[in-house]
C-alpha cells in the first residue's frame, strides 16, 4: 500500500503506515461482515518500532510530534476502544523485513526458511 504522504522521521512513517493499514483492516473486516461472516474479536496490527507500539498502547504516553498527530490519535481510538491490538515483533520473527532491510547469513536464511521450504522437510513430523 502506498503512504500518501513523506515523512521526515521513521517514527511519522510508521505511524502512517500503521494507520493505514488500520484502515485497510477495518475496511475488510466490514465487508466480510456485510458478507454474513461473523468477525470476531480484534484485528492485531504487529510492528517492529517500540517507540510506536508504546505510544499506541500505554494511556501514559504524549505525543511529542504534532504532526502525527492525526495518526497517533486514530490508532489510540481504535486500541482504547478494543478493536484493534498492538504488539512487537522482532526482526528474527518480522517476514516484512525480508522486503525492507539487508540481512545477511543466519537472520536471512531463517525468515527466507519461514516462507519457502522443500516438501520434503520434516517441518511437521511427517
Amino acid at each position: 500500500m502506498k503512504q500518501p504522504t513523506v515523512e521526515s522521521s521513521v517514527f511519522g512513517a510508521e505511524f502512517v503506515a500503521m494507520k493505514s493499514g488500520m484502515e485497510a483492516a477495518r475496511g475488510l473486516r466490514y465487508k466480510l461482515r456485510m458478507m454474513g461472516i461473523p468477525i470476531n474479536g480484534p484485528t492485531y496490527i504487529f510492528g517492529d518500532n517500540m517507540s510506536v507500539i508504546y505510544n499506541t498502547s500505554k494511556p501514559e504516553s504524549t505525543l511529542k510530534k504534532k504532526s502525527n498527530s492525526i495518526c497517533y490519535h486514530a490508532i489510540r481510538e481504535s486500541v482504547a476502544m478494543g478493536k484493534s491490538v498492538t504488539a512487537h515483533v522482532p526482526t528474527e520473527y518480522n517476514l516484512a523485513d525480508l522486503l525492507t532491510k539487508v540481512l545477511y547469513g543466519l537472520k536471512k536464511r531463517r525468515l527466507v526458511s519461514d516462507i519457502l521450504w522443500d516438501v520434503f522437510d520434516e517441518r511437521d513430523g511427517h
